[in-house]
């Protein structure tokens, strides 16, 4: 706890920075929020993605999403609401732009989802977001007690609002796989936060003559190791997701990766020294002991 107050005043830095990103560029949502024209077609042979999102650009169609669906031959396309043009336009348009570089391609579906569609799931992707935070706090509250419960809430707010200011800051697009990322950091950082406070709940207990913030330093350090190892395992397979699995799973990987950094840093380096901002004592982890009148030391009366 020696750089308690140091590190809480790094993420503070880090938190208004990207809070200040939120607000001033906000985040680029996708189609699923911001409604838009959802497409599945099938070629003869495999598809040429990057041909197909190229061709696609050259047509004026500058935010589109391109992905393989299912099969090599099936691709989804996924184009925001083109201003001036019906969805049946949109699909009509992109066709055209299709036919004139491969003639077999084929329409497979096309489905049409609106702003009023993306901004009830923009709504309750939040909700989703207050759910699970207050989920948290309860959980945290009766395992320990609210000290404790504030501290990770805090923690992982902060991881969550580094993220979204990171997509804010570079304009990546936000979408539904991205909140699902948030969401899981979510359960991943708390999970994180309840190791350290077991530990510390376990020392105070064990070490009766040792003072509160030697017994935190003892919590991290003894289960740094154990921090180390699962957050490297679990880093290299969200790597290979970014790096291996395709643009469907990109920034779901990168809100993860982001989130991974930022969750080790705020389980030890922001919840700990929160907890110890807020006044933590031996005697809120031990209940007192009702003592009878009369009663020796190992509690016999004579």
């Amino acid at each position: 706890m020696k750089y308690g107050k140091l590190t809480t005043l790094i993420s503070a830095g880090t938190f208004v920075i990207a809070v200040l990103f939120l607000l001033v560029r906000g985040l680029n949502l996708g189609v699923d929020f911001t409604g838009g024209t959802v497409m599945q077609v099938r070629y003869a042979n495999a598809a040429p993605i990057e041909q197909i999102r190229e061709g696609l650009k050259a047509s004026g169609f500058h935010e589109v999403f391109v992905q393989n669906f299912g099969t090599t031959q099936d691709v989804m396309i996924r184009l925001p609401v083109k201003t001036g043009l019906t969805g049946t336009q949109v699909s009509e348009q992109v066709m055209q732009t299709l036919k004139a570089k491969d003639p077999n391609v084929t329409l497979s579906s096309v489905e049409f989802v609106g702003p009023q569609v993306g901004q009830e799931l923009y709504e309750n992707g939040g909700l989703a977001l207050l759910l699970v935070a207050a989920g948290i706090i309860g959980y945290l509250s009766l395992r320990f007690e609210w000290r404790f419960a504030v501290a990770a809430m805090l923690a992982n707010l902060h991881d969550v609002v580094i993220i979204l200011g990171v997509f804010a800051m570079f304009q990546w697009q936000f979408d539904l796989t991205v909140l699902a990322g948030v969401l899981a950091i979510l359960g991943y950082s708390v999970n994180e936060s309840v190791v350290v406070f077991d530990r510390v709940r376990e020392n105070i207990r064990k070490m009766r003559d040792k003072a509160i913030p030697d017994i935190i330093d003892n919590a991290i350090t003894t289960t740094m190791s154990r921090t180390i190892i699962t957050h490297t395992s679990t880093q290299i397979m969200v790597l290979a997701m970014l790096f291996f699995g395709g643009e469907a799973l990109h920034y779901f990987a990168l809100a993860l990766t982001i989130g991974i950094m930022f969750g080790i840093y705020s389980s030890t380096l922001v919840a700990a020294p929160l907890v110890l901002a807020f006044g933590l004592k031996r005697e809120h982890l031990i209940p007192r002991e009702n003592k009878l009148e009369g009663m020796n030391a190992d509690g016999s009366i004579v």
